[in-house]
């Protein structure tokens, strides 16, 4: 199984941390599962535009505010934490 890294705003995070009985990475995987089987029964029809209008308002609303500088800091972070995880994996 593959391992992802997401960020949160820290308000999700502390209202989740209020709720340790509920398994977080399950809930995200059942979320992206489902998302997947929606591209997919859409098949080559799903445009960018119509994913972002499933996914909400919401979402094109985060999307949007995120600015490019943010964007690139977060994806290096994100790049940086994988190279230290990759690296300290033995093989063999």
């Amino acid at each position: 199984m593959t391992n992802i890294t997401l960020s949160l705003p820290n308000e999700v995070h502390d209202k989740m941390k209020m709720h340790k009985e509920i398994r977080w990475s399950e809930v995200v995987r059942r979320a992206i599962t489902d998302y997947v089987e929606k591209l997919e029964e859409k098949g080559s029809d799903m445009t960018t535009k119509k994913l972002l209008e499933e996914l909400g308002d919401d979402f094109r609303k985060t999307l949007n505010e995120l600015s490019f500088e943010k964007a690139e800091k977060e994806y290096k972070k994100m790049k940086d934490a994988e190279w230290k995880r990759v690296s300290t994996i033995q093989t063999g």
